[in-house]
């Protein structure tokens, strides 16, 4: 693996007016045409019997994706689709994502990705913002559309549709300033907003993706990531221009490290994407030596954890928000004995600038924590419908004389390493990420007030174990009300997806304030047995099996106790906490449980029975011997628990 960075940068380079900025400077700019659509149909021309995609096992050649593509970029053509026209795709995972988005785009609209999981309430709202007046979906999704639209289109799992048949090749109908498609993200205002992106940000990072990473027509990529989280957008475009085919898993594999690998290794995947708690879990695990990954990328979420030297691939740590197109930076992260510090979030990518400013916002100092500002050809238009929003977030560039050149405020903290490498450092504001989703915490207090039995509340991120984070809701209950943790949590459910519903609820007589009236955040209480709301009174443990479940869940959640009728999920855990669950069970007692059944028994008396059931089993198959053995290791585990 080398020690070279991916990309070669020019550092402590000044302009003429004396300020320092970090870009890539060893690639010009990249053509701006033709745009990803027509860059698809020239391979789709080239090796039209070539694999492009796979979706459990079913799969479509470049020229069948194409000609699907086509006939549904007819049809959306005769309802009105062109430049900058949005098209909303409502799909659950299949090959139909993948043809459904390529129609949009040979059309010339922009597509706006809604996930099934998302409350309809939520999708609604996105819908009507972005004016998305046509709908794309499948006909068994029909009935629980979010909302009726001026158009919907109906296709199958495999992109065909029944209502036009004609496969004309499209010539390309938009220009790189239009609009390719449309992100969600939390808005600090309780509504989400809609980040705009364009064919131009699109073409240079998939440009820059196939020079960096030497994507050919022979790789096989993962597509693991939701269409609404913007992941998706370079684990389908990049490999798509390309010739290379990209593989889907069919099941809910995405969360289980375990699962991920066995199916990299099956399918024999050489590059793929994970997000940032996933890939740190993958990394550890024992890999084949023969296996075909050679690239893993990730991002997200902050990486904690370098990767090991007997790692058979390369770790490529990136990092970007949607209003930059999926990446800003990007570095490959080497095996390090040393970890006083966190993994770096490399270097601008191509055509990005990079600039660390003070609150004045001027560069600071060599090595000084700043703001990031990004700039350059990868920036959105910005945000649907939100002018002021868009004027707060996107300045004019100082640095620049270039007209309407502009700068991101990210409101991220961080700071330049001696080897010109950026450490990303936090969160200049309050917005936080979980899971790799960036969350307002304002939008979740929102919707938490409205609650009838609330009167206040405040939400923050907690670490818990290692490094990973939590959403807790800390709240003061309206006068003569005792709402339950089912109660707040399913209201909050009904609204949001799930990832920002608290995995805690802390109930206060009153939030703290400092002198300036404002929450104190920093002196919120930390969550533990004597304030965290629990929907049942607490029972302990009542044998050695519950005991040490027990402590492998405290331990898991970050909390001091855990009653035996606690349920995982509605205590703050979630299904990438329970393969950790599961492992540590496995540890423990030398059985294995599937995620399925910690869906089925998620509490402490109920996995204690699971575990007591598969443990007879074992030991009906030991020796004597064998068996005292098992038991006193058990008990013994237990009793340096407590």
């Amino acid at each position: 693996m080398s020690s070279r960075p991916l990309n070669f940068f020019k550092n402590n380079q000044h302009l003429s007016n004396g300020v320092q900025v970090l870009e890539n400077i060893s690639y010009g700019s990249y053509p701006q045409g033709p745009c990803i659509p027509q860059l698809v149909a020239r391979q789709a021309e080239a090796t039209p019997d070539a694999v492009a995609l796979n979706f459990g096992g079913l799969a479509l050649t470049y020229r069948q994706m194409d000609q699907r593509a086509n006939c549904l970029a007819h049809h959306l053509i005769s309802l009105g689709v062109g430049p900058d026209v949005v098209v909303g795709l409502y799909l659950n995972r299949s090959l139909a994502v993948a043809v459904s988005a390529l129609a949009v785009l040979k059309a010339g609209g922009a597509y706006l990705p809604l996930d099934p999981v998302y409350p309809a309430d939520r999708l609604a709202y996105q819908m009507g913002d972005a004016q998305a007046q046509i709908l794309v979906t499948g006909q068994c999704m029909t009935s629980r559309l979010p909302l009726e639209p001026r158009h919907t289109v109906i296709v199958d799992p495999e992109g065909k549709s029944d209502v036009y048949q004609n496969s004309v090749p499209i010539t390309g109908k938009a220009e790189p300033e239009n609009l390719a498609y449309i992100i969600y993200t939390s808005g600090s205002t309780g509504q989400p907003k809609g980040v705009e992106l364009t064919h131009g940000g699109l073409l240079n990072l998939v440009n820059w993706h196939l020079r960096a990473f030497k994507v050919s027509h022979e790789d096989r990529a993962s597509q693991l990531s939701a269409l609404a989280f913007d992941a998706a957008v370079w684990e389908f475009w990049p490999y798509l221009t390309a010739g290379a085919s990209v593989h889907m898993p069919e099941g809910a594999i995405t969360t289980d490290a375990e699962a991920v690998r066995d199916w990299y290794v099956t399918q024999g995947i050489t590059i793929g994407f994970l997000p940032t708690p996933l890939a740190e879990r993958a990394i550890m695990l024992e890999w084949p030596s023969n296996t075909k990954l050679r690239t893993l990328l990730t991002g997200a979420d902050t990486l904690h954890h370098y990767p090991p030297r007997k790692l058979p691939f390369r770790l490529v740590n990136n990092y970007g928000p949607t209003e930059c197109t999926v990446v800003a930076t990007s570095g490959v992260v080497l095996p390090k004995e040393n970890q006083d510090q966190l993994p770096s979030i490399g270097q601008a990518i191509d055509n990005v600038q990079v600039h660390i400013l003070d609150e004045n916002r001027q560069p600071v100092s060599d090595g000084q924590p700043g703001e990031l500002y990004l700039g350059g050809a990868s920036l959105a238009r910005g945000y649907r419908n939100r002018p002021d929003l868009t004027a707060e977030r996107f300045i004019p560039n100082p640095f620049s004389s270039e007209a309407g050149s502009r700068l991101y405020r990210t409101g991220d903290l961080v700071r330049q390493l001696p080897d010109g490498e950026i450490a990303f450092l936090g969160r200049v504001d309050e917005q936080i990420k979980i899971r790799g989703f960036r969350i307002e915490p304002a939008e979740i207090v929102k919707v938490l007030d409205e609650h009838p039995a609330v009167q206040a509340s405040v939400v923050v991120a907690r670490e818990i174990g290692s490094g990973d984070k939590q959403l807790v809701a800390y709240f003061v209950p309206a006068t003569k009300t005792q709402p339950t943790l089912s109660e707040l949590r399913n209201f909050i459910a009904k609204q949001l997806p799930d990832y920002m519903v608290p995995a805690t609820f802390v109930k206060l007589r009153n939030l703290p304030l400092n002198h300036s009236g404002k929450v104190d955040r920093s002196a919120l209480p930390v969550p533990g047995a004597e304030n965290v709301l629990r929907d049942n009174t607490f029972v302990a443990p009542r044998n050695p099996i519950e005991e040490k479940i027990a402590a492998i869940l405290a331990a898991l959640l970050g909390v001091e106790q855990v009653s035996v009728d606690d349920n995982f999920f509605l205590i703050g855990g979630h299904s990438l906490l329970g393969t950790q669950l599961i492992g540590n069970i496995r540890d423990a007692f030398g059985i294995e449980l599937s995620l399925l059944r910690l869906f089925d028994a998620p509490t402490v008396a109920m996995l204690s029975d699971q575990v007591e059931v598969l443990l007879e089993a074992k030991i009906e198959a030991m020796d004597e011997k064998e068996a005292e053995d098992l038991l006193r290791t058990i008990a013994s585990g237990t009793e340096n628990l407590r």
